[in-house]
Formats: structure tokens, C-alpha cells, sequence
């Protein structure tokens, strides 16, 4: 099988790989770019595995005009920045030992030790120059089935690295088929290893669940992390029964992942989650506006477009209601009005903390008869 692809055929990573290949040092394109190419996904970044090692990696980009920045040197990593874009190319390795999230590693003499230490079969996929898919662990079948399976014994891998256990649930929300539902065993292999959870960093796990809950229907792989009992090792109180619902209201609609996540709840989500500032800040806000009246127009011109549609659809959901009648033109109207009334409609009558007070006032009330008060009625 071959792949034809633009990011392969860019002149500048087709020197390179001919300067490594000439030299006698096999180079491949590797994990990311081969698997969303082969699923016809949209392409981040391009990583390569060479059986050069970091010297001559460097060397030979230099030579060719390129920056070479040791990023990973410990791990045999090079980052080569080329005009279009950055590689970042790692020897071949093997695993020497593990502790759960960490590896002591070894240069490998081949591809097939190399592909024999990464996560999912999907993930052990290899392309050559001219496009050739070099498969060693037979991912190309799992690739065609949207099948996210561990290399090896599900067991062992997950041992190898704690957190291969949410990336599991993450690339099966992203790459997997719901619909053939998730292999007993694996399952069983991640409820086996819960422990290992919980000596992740907080960090970690926040930007596995960012990405998890970023998919299109997270759904099925929350609903089976929570029968496992990993969804409650990673935010304890958590609940997926709404996100379904919620999914199906956002069809067309574009979103991210906080609208989600605050309807799962669960205790001391900034904390377990590492969540930003902004992330907390805007969780909040839609707890808040859930149990809000409110109306579409309202909360547009209060919390502009974006978040209103959080709030509006993710109350929806956990009303177990349709979505209401022209919500998104009645934002839209929100977010582009302007209040009537202003502090200098009432002065210099009133002053001080009055004046804040009847103003406040005025804008509740203005939000209440959804955006429609005149002035007069309101001063």
C-alpha cells in the first residue's frame, strides 16, 4: 500500500530523508501523519524515526541548511526546522526498563523493535519516501475496522505507561467505530491497573480528558470509562448521563469541551483537572446559567456568543428539552445590542453606591424583558 500525501512530497523532507536513506540510515515517516493520512484526517504534525542516531541526524540537517535542536536528546529526539515546517526525528529505540510513565531506553537496530514499544497498533504505522506503508505489527487492518488496539498484551503496555490507559479511551473516542463497541480484555486490562491512575500528574490527565472530551461524540468511550471505574479514579462524582444528550443538541454546532465537562460534574474539577483560569472561569459561568431564566437574547448580550451557546444547549440537555425557537438569531441579538440606559441617565440625581445600585438594577430589568425595556422604562 502506498500513500500519496502533500506533506510527504514537500521537497525539504524529501532531502532530508534521501541525505539520512543514502547514508545508509533507513528514515520513516511515523505514528500521527501515517495513521491520519490513512484515515484521511487532517495532518498536525510529521514525526519521523530514523535509524541514524541524534549526531548524525543533526549533522546531516545542518548540512542541508536546516536548524537542528536537541529537544529529546536523552530519548534520541532531534527537532529539524526546515522553511516549512519542524520534524521532529527520534532513533529507532527499544524500552530497556519502565516504571509506569517513564522509560529507560535503547537504539534499536530496526523498525520492528521500534514499533514493538509504541501504544496502539494504529500508532505502529511507518511510510517510506515514496509513500510505502511499512506495517510490522499489523496496524493496516485495525486502520480499516477504526480499531484502537494495544500493541502486545493490553496488560503489559499499560504497565509500561500509566496514562496509556486514557489515551485508550481518548483515540478510541477520536479513531475508534462506537458501533463495534470495546474488546472485553482491554477493558478488563485497564480496570485491572486503576492503581497506576493515580500516580499520574494532574496535568497529564487534564489534557488527555481536553482532547477526549474535545471529539465528536465523546460518549461511548465515557460511558465505558465509567463502567471500568477509571472515569471515577480521574474525577471522582463524575457523571456521563447527559453527554449524549448533549451531543446530539450540538450537531452543526462547532464546540469545545468545557460546555461537557461542566455537565459530568464531579468534585474539584479545577484541581483534578489542571484546568486554566479562563477553563474555571467559564465552567462556572454556565453552572451558573443552568438553572438561570434568562433568556437566549439575555445571555448573548452578558456572555457573548460562544458561551451563550455553551449555556443555552448544555441547559437543553440537562432539562432534557429541544433547543429553543431561533436561539442562535436570538444570541446573535444579544451579542450585538446595547444597553439604553447608562449611569448618566441618572445622574446627578443619584450618586455613590445609588447611582451602581439603580444602574445594576436597570440592566436586570432590561435582561429580564429580554432586551425589549425602553428607557423610560427603566430610568
Amino acid at each position: 500500500m502506498k500513500i500519496d500525501a502533500d506533506w510527504l512530497n514537500d521537497h525539504h523532507l524529501q532531502s532530508l530523508i534521501a541525505a539520512l536513506d543514502g547514508a545508509g540510515f533507513q528514515t520513516l515517516a511515523v505514528g500521527g501523519c501515517v495513521r491520519n493520512a490513512l484515515m484521511g484526517r487532517a495532518i498536525s504534525d510529521v514525526d519521523l524515526a530514523t535509524a541514524a542516531l541524534p549526531e548524525t541526524v543533526t549533522n546531516t540537517a545542518v548540512s542541508l541548511g536546516f536548524r537542528a535542536i536537541p529537544t529529546g536528546i536523552d530519548h534520541g529526539t532531534i527537532t529539524v526546522v526546515t522553511p516549512q515546517r519542524a520534524y521532529e526525528i527520534t532513533t529507532f529505540r527499544r524500552d530497556i526498563s519502565t516504571d509506569g510513565r517513564h522509560a529507560v531506553v535503547q537504539f534499536a537496530d530496526d523498525v520492528a523493535q521500534d514499533a514493538a514499544r509504541r501504544d496502539f497498533t494504529i500508532n505502529a504505522l511507518y511510510v517510506a519516501a515514496d509513500g510505502t506503508v511499512i506495517d510490522p505489527l499489523g496496524g493496516l487492518p485495525d486502520i480499516a475496522a477504526c480499531r484502537v488496539r494495544f500493541v502486545g498484551d493490553a496488560g503489559a503496555r499499560i504497565r509500561e505507561d500509566y496514562l496509556r490507559i486514557l489515551r485508550f479511551f481518548r483515540f478510541s473516542a477520536i479513531y475508534g467505530d462506537a458501533s463495534a463497541g470495546f474488546d472485553a480484555q482491554t477493558i478488563a486490562a485497564c480496570a485491572d491497573h486503576l492503581d497506576g491512575i493515580d500516580t499520574l500528574s494532574r496535568e497529564r490527565v487534564g489534557q488527555e480528558m481536553r482532547k477526549l472530551l474535545a471529539a465528536i461524540d465523546p460518549a461511548p468511550a465515557l460511558a465505558t470509562m465509567a463502567q471500568a471505574g477509571v472515569l471515577a479514579r480521574v474525577l471522582t462524582g463524575a457523571d456521563v448521563r447527559f453527554i449524549a444528550p448533549l451531543v446530539h443538541l450540538e450537531e452543526g454546532v462547532a464546540r469545545g469541551f468545557i460546555a461537557r465537562l461542566t455537565l459530568m460534574g464531579g468534585q474539584d474539577v479545577t484541581a483534578s483537572l489542571r484546568l486554566s483560569w479562563a477553563e474555571t472561569s467559564m465552567l462556572d459561568t454556565i453552572r451558573g446559567e443552568l438553572g438561570g431564566v434568562l433568556t437566549a437574547a439575555a445571555l448573548g448580550w452578558r456572555h457573548g456568543l460562544d458561551l451563550a451557546t455553551d449555556i443555552i444547549v448544555a441547559r437543553a440537555a440537562l432539562m432534557g428539552q429541544g433547543l429553543p425557537h431561533d436561539w442562535q438569531g436570538e444570541i446573535q441579538r444579544g451579542a450585538g445590542a446595547i444597553c439604553p440606559v447608562t449611569a448618566a441617565d441618572f445622574m446627578p440625581r443619584l450618586s455613590g453606591p445609588d447611582l451602581g445600585r439603580a444602574l445594576r438594577d436597570a440592566i436586570e430589568r432590561w435582561l429580564a424583558s429580554d432586551l425589549r425595556a425602553r428607557p423610560q422604562d427603566l430610568i
